[in-house]
């Protein structure tokens, strides 16, 4: 029996999301986007009843099993003899991409009930996936459409790795420091919410600013007004010279390089005479 103290993703998003529920009632949960590791049945259901019977997408594998006519079959089996429809989806509502969709609403065997199961194969790709959806009265195009807004989870990710690199910067390693890095991210992200660039995309309805492109803004802007406080000083030559010794002294450190072997200790690497008689054993 599992412990408590070491719970499966799928209870964890579960009690994040009751959390969420609690906490922002105003908020209707119209869908709920994951990826194949929550295509089973418990989060499935549990998830959509939480959040007020919510459309839930996911993904199953390809040798999952369906009841179709009193026989069982793999999912990839039974859509095998289903002629494909060409069509074309767009992407988080932007540019339009062409698919091949084949679609039914059957018994998921390991569900132990009727699911949406969409089979969906990009241009170029040579395998289908397999979508599966709780609600059964959603239209297949929609379902589609909803779950290619996954993808914007995994740019808030890639943008805390990428962009900001908080994780990599952090000075106190394990789970507190990963706490504490995202939620400086965080904050950073906040604060860019002001920034006066972003104010008038949000003013005017525009797409807001990526974090990375309004921390450039921002380097650049530092830079400028660094160089435009030099120029404006009573002795320029003078102002520069403080401040560079400033930046030296509290922001740049030279490190030894772990991979040169200086003054490091070499290993005795040749055989050991009392062991030559081995070779022979």
């Amino acid at each position: 029996m599992r412990s408590d103290e070491y719970p499966t993703i799928s209870s964890i998003s579960i009690a994040l999301l009751k959390t969420f529920v609690q906490q922002h009632p105003e908020i209707k949960i119209e869908a709920i986007v994951a990826d194949a590791l929550y295509g089973n049945a418990e989060f499935m259901d549990e998830a959509s009843k939480i959040a007020g019977s919510a459309q839930v997408i996911s993904q199953i594998r390809y040798n999952q099993n369906i009841s179709f006519k009193n026989s069982k079959k793999s999912v990839e089996k039974y859509f095998e003899n289903i002629q494909p429809i060409q069509k074309t989806i767009h992407i988080r509502g932007g540019k339009g991409v062409v698919v091949l969709i084949k679609s039914a609403r059957i018994h998921v065997c390991a569900h132990r009930k009727k699911r949406f199961v969409i089979a969906i194969k990009y241009t170029g790709e040579e395998d289908y996936r397999y979508l599966v959806a709780s609600d059964l009265t959603w239209r297949y195009a929609d379902i589609i459409d909803a779950f290619t807004l996954r993808w914007l989870v995994e740019v808030f990710i890639q943008d805390h790795k990428g962009n900001e690199g908080w994780g990599n910067l952090t000075k106190q390693p394990g789970k507190d420091g990963s706490y504490r890095s995202l939620t400086l991210s965080l904050l950073v992200d906040h604060c860019l919410l002001l920034h006066p660039d972003q104010v008038a995309s949000i003013n005017n309805k525009l797409p807001a600013k990526t974090v990375g492109s309004l921390c450039d803004i921002v380097k650049v802007d530092s830079i400028l007004s660094f160089v435009e406080q030099i120029i404006h000083s009573d002795d320029p030559e003078s102002h520069f010279k403080q401040i560079s010794v400033f930046l030296k002294e509290h922001f740049v450190k030279s490190n030894d390089s772990k991979k040169h072997m200086n003054l490091k200790p070499w290993g005795n690497y040749q055989s050991s005479p009392s062991l030559k008689y081995k070779a022979f054993c």
